[in-house]
């Protein structure tokens, strides 16, 4: 969850406290959110929901052990359904088209296992174990709560400058999923990759070089 979740994280654990006829005081909202911060919000409201419908546990008011409990098959079925999502567009969406999913965790996944045009050349017999790497790393990143990820992951085509310079619009990525939420993926996403590669300035060339003289006279 994000900082400015909090207050609508505070009036979701409040409210769920009032179902069992309990306050939520300020040291439960710290406990509770130092132990749920790395979990989206809506996964946490689906496992408040889950944990009141248990017929045995749901009988009393939940603890943060509950909470982790349902959210580790929460995440199992997520990574599950995210996994649907990608086997189904690489054979709908292909390798040579761009596509944006409604899942920004799917985009990071993809980028670790080297691209959506890698995922999909993928050959058959290799798929099970593909789809064993997607989906723990999937739930890992679901755990994390904030990452950064590519906005689009990107065809085996022609680079759009290729498009702009004959006058014609570079194609347009397919959405898969839930088109509101694949826009909102493309807008809170990054150009680049998740992973920010520079190089080093002048200024701490020097410091390296100082460095490495002193390392080398020791």
């Amino acid at each position: 969850m994000r900082a400015d979740e909090m207050p609508a994280f505070k009036d979701l654990l409040t409210d769920a406290m009032a179902y069992y006829g309990k306050d939520c005081s300020a040291f439960t909202l710290t406990v509770w959110w130092g132990a749920l911060q790395g979990c989206e919000l809506e996964l946490v409201a689906t496992a408040l929901q889950r944990h009141a419908m248990d017929p045995e546990r749901g009988q009393f008011a939940p603890k943060v052990a509950d909470l982790v409990r349902v959210l580790q098959g929460t995440s199992t079925d997520r990574a599950a359904l995210a996994w649907g999502k990608v086997h189904e567009a690489m054979s709908a969406v292909g390798a040579y088209r761009d596509v944006v999913f409604d899942d920004p965790a799917i985009h990071a996944v993809v980028e670790d296992l080297g691209g959506w045009p890698k995922v999909c050349r993928t050959e058959t017999k290799e798929l099970s174990y593909l789809q064993h790497r997607f989906q723990e790393a999937h739930r890992a990143y679901t755990a994390r709560g904030q990452f950064e990820y590519q906005r689009r992951l990107a065809g085996d085509r022609s680079p759009d400058y290729e498009y702009t310079r004959n006058g014609l619009p570079a194609p347009r990525p397919a959405l898969v999923g839930e088109p509101d939420r694949a826009i909102a993926v493309i807008k809170n996403g990054n150009a680049a990759g998740k992973t920010l590669i520079s190089t080093l300035p002048e200024q701490a060339m020097g410091l390296l070089a100082n460095t490495t003289l002193q390392e080398a006279r020791a």
